[in-house]
C-alpha cells in the first residue's frame, strides 16, 4: 500500500544536472511514487542565482539558504549536484545530522574525504548513495558494492571521462592534433571552458579512488591516485600505437596484487590491442572492464556525462534512498574492512613504450640496450628509422616494474648518444 504523505526531496544546485532532475521527477511522478510507495515533493532548491527564470519549477521553492534548507527536519532526502568541497561537505554533513539521507553526484568530494561521510552517515542512520559521481548512466557503483559484494574483484580498467576519450578518438581516427581536437570537444560541449580537470586526468582519479575503494573494500583516497593527464599524447604516439595494432585511451586502472595484500591506483595514457573491448569505445562514451574471480569479466559501458544521463543515475539512487525511509531501512554504507596497502606506482609491473631521439652512428642501440639490461628490464621488440644523422629508436618492452622503468629512462637521458625521451607509454590490457 502507498503511504499518503509524501517523501520530502531537497535540491543542492539547480545547473544542467539538477533542472533534468526536477524534469524527471514531476514527468514520472506518478511512476517514481509507485516504485517508492509514496509521492516525491520537491520541498527546496538551493541555488546561487535566485533570479534565473528555471522552467517547471516554483520560484517559492527556490531559495540562497541553502544551510537553512538542509537543517529543516521534514526534509528526507537531500540530493546534492553543485560539486566540489565546501560548501557541499558541510551541507551534506549538516543534512545528515538532521536525518535526512543524501545522493550525490560529487566524485571530487567522495575520493577527497568520502570516509568521513560514510561515518557521519552511519552515525545518523543516513544513507549515501553516490551512483552518479562515476560513469553517469552507467551502473556500476551499485554492481560494485552490491551484485558483486559475494565475489573477489581483482582489477578494474576503465574509460571514465568522456571527454578525453573524445580528443584521443579524434587524433585516432581523422589525425586531428590534440589542439584541434580539444577545440572540437569545446565547441560540441564535451569540454569545459577551463579543461584542466579533464585533459590532466583529475576527474578519472577521483573516479579511480571510489572505484578502487568499493571493489577491493578498501580506504583509496585522490592523493593515493598516480595521475597523468593526455596532453603530452602526439601523433606519433598515436601512429606507433597503430603500427602495433594497438590504440591509445586514458585509462584509470585498480589493480589488487598478486599477493593479495595491496592495491594500486592510476590513471594515464596507455596503448591497448584494438581486440580489447576498450578499444571500440569511440567519442564520449565511458566503458568499464571488471574482472573478479568467480564472475570473470565483465564490461560496462555507456554515456559516462550529461544532464539527462547523469540525472537517470541520480534518480535511481534517490529511489532507492526513498525506498529505505518508506520501509524503515538502510542502503550497504561503506566496507573498508580489508584495510589493504596502497602501493606506490614504482611498484606497478607493465609493459612500456619508449620512443628516443638518438645520434645516427654505430652502437648506439647496444648503448641503450645495455641501459635497459642493467636496470632489468627486458626489451621486446626495437624499431629504428634514422637519415642524415638523426634517428628514432622505439623500444617495447615485457613486463617492468615502474620504478624500474623510470630509473632506465633517467639513465638513458645521460648517454650522449641519446637526444631526446619523446615519449613514455604503458602498455596494457593484454
Amino acid at each position: 500500500m502507498m503511504r499518503t504523505r509524501p517523501l520530502k526531496v531537497a535540491l543542492l544546485g539547480c545547473g544542467v544536472v539538477g533542472s533534468e532532475v526536477v524534469r524527471i521527477m514531476s514527468t514520472h511522478a506518478d511512476d517514481l511514487a509507485a516504485r517508492i510507495g509514496a509521492p516525491l515533493e520537491l520541498a527546496g532548491v538551493a541555488v546561487r542565482r535566485p533570479g534565473r527564470v528555471r522552467e517547471g519549477i516554483d520560484p517559492a521553492l527556490v531559495t540562497t539558504d541553502a544551510v537553512g534548507l538542509v537543517q529543516r527536519d521534514d526534509i528526507d532526502v537531500v540530493v546534492e549536484v553543485i560539486g566540489g568541497i565546501e560548501p557541499a561537505r558541510t551541507l551534506i554533513t549538516t543534512a545528515f545530522e538532521h536525518g535526512a539521507s543524501v545522493v550525490t553526484a560529487n566524485k571530487a568530494l567522495l575520493a577527497e574525504d568520502g570516509s568521513t561521510l560514510h561515518e557521519t552517515a552511519e552515525k545518523h542512520g543516513a544513507d549515501l548513495y553516490f551512483e552518479a559521481a562515476v560513469a553517469a548512466a552507467i551502473p556500476l557503483v551499485r554492481p560494485l558494492r552490491e551484485s558483486l559484494a559475494g565475489d573477489k574483484v581483482n582489477r578494474v580498467l576503465g574509460i571514465v571521462n568522456g571527454t578525453t576519450n573524445f580528443i584521443l578518438d579524434r587524433m585516432t581516427t581523422s589525425g586531428a592534433g590534440y589542439n584541434e581536437a580539444l577545440e572540437e570537444a569545446t565547441a560540441l560541449g564535451y569540454a569545459e571552458a577551463d579543461p584542466t580537470a579533464d585533459v590532466e586526468g583529475f576527474d578519472a582519479a577521483a573516479k579511480a579512488a571510489i572505484l578502487a575503494g568499493i571493489a577491493f573494500h578498501t580506504r583509496v583516497r585522490l592523493d593515493d591516485v598516480h595521475r597523468e593527464g593526455l596532453t603530452d599524447v602526439s601523433a606519433a604516439d598515436i601512429a606507433s600505437a597503430r603500427r602495433m595494432g594497438c590504440t591509445v585511451k586514458l585509462l584509470a586502472i585498480c589493480e589488487r596484487s598478486a599477493d593479495g595484500r595491496s592495491v594500486t591506483a592510476r590513471v594515464h595514457p596507455a596503448m591497448i590491442p584494438l581486440s580489447h573491448p576498450l578499444a571500440s569505445v569511440h567519442e564520449a562514451y565511458n566503458a568499464v572492464f571488471v574482472e573478479a574471480e568467480a564472475a570473470g569479466q565483465l564490461m560496462f559501458y555507456g554515456p559516462g556525462a550529461g544532464g539527462a544521463p547523469t540525472a537517470s543515475a541520480v534518480l535511481g539512487d534517490l529511489v532507492a534512498a526513498c525506498r529505505n525511509k518508506v520501509n524503515g531501512a538502510r542502503g550497504p554504507g561503506e566496507s573498508a574492512y580489508a584495510q589493504l596497502a596502497v602501493s606506490p606506482m614504482g611498484e606497478v609491473v607493465t609493459r612500456y613504450h619508449i620512443s628516443l631521439d638518438v645520434a645516427d652512428k654505430p652502437g648506439v642501440l647496444a648503448q641503450v640496450a645495455t641501459i635497459f639490461a642493467e636496470h632489468g628490464v627486458s626489451i621486446d621488440t626495437v624499431r629504428q628509422q634514422g637519415k642524415d644523422g638523426d634517428a628514432w629508436l622505439v623500444v617495447v618492452t615485457h613486463r617492468a616494474p615502474d620504478a624500474a622503468l623510470t630509473a632506465t629512462v633517467e639513465a638513458l637521458r645521460k648517454l650522449d648518444t641519446v637526444r631526446g625521451v619523446a615519449s613514455i607509454m604503458r602498455v596494457e590490457g593484454e
